[in-house]
């Protein structure tokens, strides 16, 4: 008797959670916040690789009104380079990545982008102006000419996660269930030009 109740309150709270689920007004009707990378490119320097890449991060307002409180918000840029194979899996050759860290100081009423892969950052007086500089790398160093093949195919992977575990706290479990969210890219591939 006791496991059929405890098996009934299990069964509602389900319930109720899926009820307030599904019920949920999604706001964004249809918009899709995201990074998206607009191009790609891998050209050969002396005697390595180097990648350049452009970024357009679009932020829905839940996360800019969580920046304007003082929440910062990370991305993580991932570089690969693989060896294509048609009948495995690609051989990844290098891997990379690049943490950003956006965060405003409503003190000074500035931006600030942080890299922190190498510690540098810059202010900006506008959202903009902050995006804009996280969305180009350039020259960023990727693979020595040496570890190439010519006879092989080589492809570049790039992508953009947004860390939501970076969060705080009672923010994450609304970031998983929570569409505007969700401001990563998808992988995008780009072939080696040997």
């Amino acid at each position: 008797m006791r496991l059929l109740k405890s098996n009934n309150a299990f069964c509602c709270l389900v319930c109720a959670v899926l009820f307030f689920l599904c019920s949920a007004p999604n706001t964004s009707y249809g918009v899709t916040f995201s990074a998206e990378v607009s191009h790609l490119e891998s050209v050969r320097q002396g005697d390595s690789y180097v990648l350049s890449a452009g970024i357009i991060y679009h932020l829905s307002d839940k996360a800019k009104r969580a920046l304007q409180n003082g929440v910062p918000l990370f991305w993580n840029l991932r570089f690969k380079i693989q060896q294509y194979r048609d009948l495995f899996w690609n051989i990844t050759l290098h891997e990379d990545v690049i943490r950003y860290r956006l965060q405003y100081h409503a003190l000074l009423n500035m931006y600030r982008v942080r890299n922190e892969t190498n510690g540098e950052f810059t202010s900006f007086s506008t959202l903009s102006a902050a995006l804009e500089s996280m969305s180009t790398v350039t020259d960023f160093p990727e693979l020595k000419t040496g570890d190439i093949n010519p006879q092989k195919q080589y492809i570049c992977i790039v992508k953009v996660d947004f860390d939501r575990d970076a969060l705080p706290l009672p923010l994450r479990p609304i970031a998983y269930i929570d569409s505007q969210w969700y401001l990563s890219s998808h992988w995008t591939l780009w072939t080696l030009k040997k």
